[in-house]
């Protein structure tokens, strides 16, 4: 179920090149799962903004996001007390009862989704390993919240400026019993080449509604057509024909 709600911004910070975390207050009661989406409206933009969400607790709500266009630009421009009109609960999010030794793989703008999921894996009294992939060390960020919730950290960078020089297939562990996953094609595509158990992939893709209504994001799955705003993003590895 989705919500239709007024968020307050209360802060609206670059923590990256090109990334900014947004802080907002508002009703949360609808994100219930990791891995879930917001749709946040713009003045002038017909269509909303889907960003994950990278942390909730109470009445407050973090994403962090990357300036890629147009939108993302006028977000990062957002002022403090400023009031954004934002569906929540959108996305049907991790499943986190899968495992006992996780595996947790962020790439770029995949990482925000993987905070909420490592927290509630935590929670659980579950052991994630967290692999957060980069492209230089100034793209970096969020390496140590993620520590500071417990887990392995291990983070990657394409140049070698920081941490294991490659992607993120280079800095699996020997050991894991499910994996959950958020970033770009080319990345799953080399997971699923490396990974040896079943998981769970989260899927970026073009919204309209962001609801399921308008069928612009559907895609074709081993048990039929899927809507990723809806019946995703997140899908299990076993269902997605590559």
């Amino acid at each position: 179920m989705y919500k239709q709600g007024l968020f307050e911004v209360l802060s609206n910070d670059k923590i990256a090149k090109d990334v900014f975390k947004m802080v907002l207050k508002g009703d949360t009661q609808y994100i219930t799962a990791p891995g879930q989406f917001v749709n946040i409206k713009l003045d002038g933009k017909f269509l909303r903004r889907p960003i994950s969400v990278c942390d909730c607790e109470d009445d407050k709500l973090t994403i962090i996001y990357k300036v890629v266009g147009e939108g993302t630009e006028q977000m990062s421009a957002v002022e403090t007390g400023s009031t954004l009109d934002i569906l929540t609960g959108l996305g049907n999010g991790y499943d986190i009862t899968k495992s006992k030794k996780p595996l947790l793989i962020g790439g770029g703008v995949g990482v925000p989704p993987m905070y909420l999921l490592c927290k509630k894996l935590v929670e659980n009294g579950q052991n994630p390993t967290v692999i957060l992939g980069f492209n230089t060390e100034d793209e970096i960020f969020y390496e140590e919240e993620f520590r500071l919730l417990g887990a392995d950290v291990r983070v990657t960078t394409v140049d070698g400026s920081y941490g294991t020089k490659g992607f993120v297939t280079d800095a699996f562990p020997d050991e894991y019993d499910y994996f959950y996953t958020c970033g770009p094609m080319p990345m799953f595509r080399a997971i699923e080449a490396k990974a040896v158990t079943s998981g769970q992939y989260s899927f970026e893709e073009r919204m309209g509604c962001g609801f399921g209504a308008c069928m612009g994001c559907s895609c074709k799955t081993k048990y039929g057509s899927k809507r990723i705003c809806k019946d995703g993003p997140v899908l299990v590895r076993e269902e997605i024909i590559w």
